[in-house]
């Protein structure tokens, strides 16, 4: 282990209290009445050794104060209490002040919480770290020790006080990093991962559950992770034994070539995770409970069981040895640790939830893998286990509705690889549009996992729905998978520079008040904000709304192509088919255009998507996926740049790094969006020019479409565009294909027309809509009817 202890020179100390200054925006504070200090790591602190910042203290027999450079902290140094120990928040990180009393309750901008088993709709979460107010806390008191041995142990003096103070102001994303170096890094995630998780509760064979994959194979529906749930295992015992929840043998009825049925999984593309739920330990009627129980010493003759002991040593060596290591051995490559169960294993203080989902992601990186478990959430530090099961939801709109923001605002506790019931989980009621609604959230969510409860009418395959929304949910799938590119630079950027893949708005603009108040609205990655729609369409206008807030600048739609002015509140509208991700001017996603298939590893044909009116750059980062912590040189970086105006250029550098890991050419899909149609293009590799280039302009969604054919992977591709300008929306031919779809009266439709039509006469924007306003138009109607007249 490495030394996490801090510098000495960051402690100011007494008998019986003792304050650390980790940055000058985050302070330790310990009070113990017996004077006993922790220095080992615990539960939720894997580092305390920070670069030393400077600050004063000022000391006599009664009162202690430390000034940082954005802290004041006053101490009585006597046993902490709201009259002696007080901290101010200033310093030129925020534009107000606040002060923090020992005992005040964080007003904060939330955290996550454990699960949402049978949540319908909102519920409370536990606090982050991010306020308005400037501060925030958290308290370590009840976390154990890490031992030297990589177990746990307890404290000392378990009564003693240990806490946290983040004073950052609104400077949210220093405050993150500092989380991140005090609470350990992101890991690094498996790139399948990032694919779509197949997941139903349902009692499938070994021949119907390999025919639904080979359906999946021949619609093109891609998916890389199969999760089996409990029906995997015996579920129908012996009432002697208890209930059938917890298995870890095989059905044979059911999957009678256990070993065969998971290499036929990996034969298709897919890594599996098995549902476990440990609580009832090993019981007499499994196949490893001889070995098990004779390895704990337990009554074999009488079948006594070996109960669930973990924070027993010897129990959970056996655990991993004798019971999951045999079945990862038939093939299973991660565990589903569906833990129930409450907080209690017979050691106070010690959560089972989180003994689990440590001792489970160490065990899987035992031979150097990239660990992967999926679990709950168990508290402050979780993040080091991904990824995260959010539990049983109720299928409901405002399940669906708390989601994105439940979503995003984990980021505020550092857990940013939540995985939901995409669709929801039980009871409820079947909606098509619904379960639309949450698969493309789903798609622009950390995971994508489909799943539902055992119910024979309740499954989540698209040809389930009617055939409009099967194949906008095919399409979705497909996108999911073909976004890994950019999702797993992401899944770098987490674990190296300690940024979320999905972020609150207010993490970049903390000082606009208007950031806060669009709950549902985060970025997702560096290059996208998402507005995942989560109300019923209106039966009128064909489209549902999004009330949202764009930052300074020029956006663009990432599906219509539609450009927006930045800077303002505006309600968004768009029908069944999409929803409102929106790339900032000078955007670049990078995504796998291979058409089929559901491989994940660095494709050898890339589709690159533009987004004109800024400059831009990107690096897109690739790796082999073998080392379980980052490593630089496993890694290539291809550095892409944008440069804007009247003879614009795309440019595709040759790639740096480990250029092994890439194939040894790869094609290209350039898609400028945002683009008017008059452009010139010109395209040169290592300053050749290449004359066999295929463009073609979509003008209903303002792109222009660049196919190159392969590469030498090494080449420096620049692409030239003469006379580019932004689209001007095509904003009456939008109109015209909205009214076309609109249920409203054919005369209506034609009396809005006329007035839009006076745009070719030069007629204003603010004279169409006196003209629309002064009609008594459907509000919804009128609403759409703004977006694309004001749009830009």
């Amino acid at each position: 282990m490495t030394d996490i202890c801090p510098n000495e020179k960051a402690i100011v100390q007494g008998e019986t209290w003792r304050i650390t200054v980790l940055t000058s925006s985050l302070i330790r504070l310990e009070y113990s009445s017996v004077g006993q200090f922790t220095d080992q790591a615990t539960q939720m602190v894997a580092n305390r050794n920070f670069i030393t910042s400077t600050f004063r203290v000022d000391e006599s027999d009664s009162l202690v104060v430390i000034v940082t450079e954005t802290l004041r902290l006053t101490y009585n140094k006597k046993a902490f209490s709201s009259t002696g120990l007080k901290i101010d928040v200033c310093g030129n990180n925020s534009a107000y002040s606040a002060v923090w009393h020992y005992g005040d309750e964080p007003k904060d901008l939330g955290g996550t919480a454990r699960t949402l088993d049978v949540a319908d709709g909102a519920i409370d979460l536990e606090y982050g770290i991010l306020s308005k107010e400037g501060w925030s806390i958290l308290s370590d008191k009840a976390s154990m020790l890490m031992a030297d041995d990589g177990f746990i142990t307890e404290r000392s003096d378990p009564t003693a006080e240990d806490l946290y103070f983040f004073g950052y102001g609104r400077d949210y994303i220093t405050c993150l990093k500092d989380f991140y170096k005090l609470t350990g890094s992101v890991p690094l995630l498996p790139r399948y991962a990032l694919g779509n998780w197949w997941s139903r509760y349902y009692r499938y064979t070994q021949k119907s559950y390999l025919e639904l994959m080979d359906r999946f194979i021949k619609e093109n529906i891609p998916f890389t992770v199969s999760v089996i749930d409990m029906d995997w295992h015996i579920t129908d015992v012996d009432p002697k034994y208890g209930t059938g929840w917890t298995g870890y043998t095989w059905n044979k009825d059911l999957f009678p070539n256990p070993k065969l049925f998971l290499q036929e999984l990996k034969n298709r593309g897919l890594k599996t995770t098995l549902n476990v739920h440990p609580a009832d330990g090993v019981r007499g009627f499994e196949d490893c409970y001889k070995a098990f129980a004779e390895f704990m010493n337990v009554d074999t003759i009488n079948e006594d069981p070996v109960t669930f002991q973990p924070a027993n040593r010897k129990f959970m060596e056996g655990y991993f040895n004798l019971v999951h290591h045999p079945l990862e051995d038939e093939g299973v490559d991660f565990w589903w640790i569906d833990w129930q169960q409450g907080n209690n294993c017979g050691v106070e203080g010690l959560d089972p939830l989180w003994m689990l989902n440590h001792f489970h992601y160490l065990d899987n990186c035992r031979n150097g893998n990239r660990g992967l478990i999926f679990s709950r959430y168990a508290g402050p530090g979780s993040h080091r286990y991904p990824v995260g099961f959010s539990g049983d939801t109720i299928v409901s709109w405002k399940s669906l509705d708390f989601q994105p923001y439940f979503t995003a605002t984990a980021s505020n506790i550092g857990y940013g690889w939540w995985s939901h019931d995409i669709g929801g989980h039980m009871c409820g009621t079947k909606d098509d549009e619904m379960a639309l609604r949450w698969l493309q959230f789903g798609t622009f969510s950390p995971i994508l996992r489909l799943h539902s409860t055992n119910s024979e009418f309740n499954s989540k395959e698209p040809w389930q729905y009617n055939l409009i929304v099967e194949n906008i949910m095919k399409d979705f799938l497909r996108l999911r998978h073909k976004l890994i590119p950019y999702t797993y630079t992401m899944n770098r950027r987490a674990n190296v520079d300690g940024e979320p893949i999905l972020e609150p708005m207010y993490y970049y603009h903390p000082t606009i008040e208007d950031a806060y108040n669009v709950p549902n609205q985060y970025y997702f990655g560096s290059e996208l904000i998402a507005c995942p729609i989560t109300t019923p369409i209106n039966r009128q206008t064909g489209q549902a709304c999004f009330s949202a807030w764009l930052p300074n600048g020029t956006w663009i739609d990432f599906f219509t192509g539609m450009v927006y002015e930045g800077g303002r509140r505006l309600d968004l509208y768009r029908s069944l088919d999409t929803i409102p991700i929106l790339a900032k001017a000078g955007g670049i996603v990078p995504m796998d255009k291979r058409d089929s298939g559901n491989k994940y590893d660095n494709p050898d044909t890339l589709e690159i998507r533009v987004f004109g009116g800024e400059n831009g750059t990107f690096s897109l980062w690739e790796d082999d996926g073998k080392e379980s912590t980052y490593n630089e040189q496993h890694w290539a970086e291809t550095k892409i740049n944008f440069v804007w105006g009247n003879n614009a250029k795309l440019i595709i550098n040759s790639p740096n790094g480990n250029i092994d890991v890439l194939p040894q050419s790869r094609a290209y899909k350039i898609c400028i969006y945002g683009l008017s149609s008059n452009v010139n293009t010109m395209v040169t590799s290592d300053g050749i020019f290449l004359d066999n280039i295929k463009t073609n302009y979509h003008n209903k969604n303002s792109f222009l479409e660049i196919d190159i054919p392969n590469m030498p992977i090494d080449s420096t591709i620049t692409i030239t565009l003469n006379n580019a300008t932004l689209s001007d929306n095509q904003v009456i031919s939008r109109i015209f294909d909205f009214l076309n779809f609109a249920q409203i009266e054919f005369n209506t439709k034609t009396q809005i027309m006329s007035v839009i039509r006076e745009l070719d006469n030069n007629r204003s924007t603010s004279w169409i809509l006196s003209q629309l306003v002064s009609m008594s138009l459907n509000s919804e109607i009128l609403g759409v009817l703004t977006e694309i007249l004001t749009a830009y």
